[in-house]
């Protein structure tokens, strides 16, 4: 079977990036790749950092302001969207209220993300390109769904699983990255990553179901975590996608990269 695209998943510090270079790495002697890693700013699939407005709320700018964002911006779902990195000062902090992730409403957001996934399948399908993502179909859903707005496990599903049914035609290979230590994952990398675990705990205690399950601190955050990677592979194994569940491969990298090496050759 042609796969065009393969998603690495799993939760934070389980390895991701550096498995989904991997496999693009493993991919490159036969085919095209194109390898997108988390944080890249500018995802063929995904609205990392980007924000939208609706043609009224352009009249809150000044008529300078808006000839700046119509020039960085692309029109969809009957707005604009603004990707983040390309201002700065007060602007963008004025922009940043609109980030599709973190501030939008879901029912704004949700017809915005599925349009541009539909716009990555068209684009793909013409292309000889293999795609390999990092954490795209399920943690960055995940972490709006469940994290952010609380919704149940189904409301979750019923989301990805329109995702899942754009990209079949790609026949799309999910890895998932099994933790079984994440307490432990989470702290190894605190120690590399100034400033960043402060930022997730807060992220995670403070939305709707770190609230709803009264999470607090490191304790709280792990917690959602644990929640979290139960629901991804309830969800995962649901799916019409071809998925693998690498089972706690941070005790053995090599016998996992292995595992890895013969699902994608």
């Amino acid at each position: 079977m042609n796969h065009k695209l393969y998603i690495i998943e799993g939760l934070p510090c389980s390895g991701k990036s550096t498995t989904a270079a991997f496999v693009a790495d493993l991919l490159k002697a036969e085919h095209p790749v194109c390898f997108v890693d988390e944080g890249s700013g500018e995802h063929p699939a995904d609205f990392e950092f980007h924000a939208y407005l609706f043609e009224s709320e352009l009249s809150g700018f000044s008529v300078e302001e808006q000839e700046k964002i119509k020039i960085s911006a692309d029109s969809m779902q009957g707005g604009y969207i603004v990707p983040l990195a390309r201002f700065e000062g007060e602007l963008f902090e004025r922009l940043l209220s609109h980030k599709i992730y973190d501030f939008l409403p879901w029912e704004t957001e949700m017809p915005v993300m599925l349009a541009k996934w539909e716009c990555f399948c068209k684009q793909a399908l013409q292309s000889d390109t293999v795609y390999v993502f990092n954490c795209v179909l399920l943690q960055n859903p995940m972490c709006e769904t469940m994290m952010r707005f609380g919704f149940t496990v189904e409301q979750s599903k019923t989301y990805i699983s329109e995702i899942a049914k754009m990209i079949q035609p790609l026949h799309p290979v999910v890895i998932y990255l099994k933790n079984d230590d994440i307490a432990a994952s989470v702290e190894r990398a605190a120690q590399e990553r100034e400033g960043w675990l402060d930022a997730v705990i807060d992220y995670h205690v403070n939305g709707a179901y770190g609230k709803s399950i009264g999470a607090e601190g490191f304790d709280g955050y792990i917690r959602c975590l644990e929640e979290r990677q139960r629901r991804e592979l309830e969800i995962l194994s649901q799916l019409p996608v071809t998925s693998h569940v690498i089972e706690h491969p941070q005790r053995d990298w090599t016998a996992a990269y292995e595992t890895i090496r013969r699902i994608c050759i």
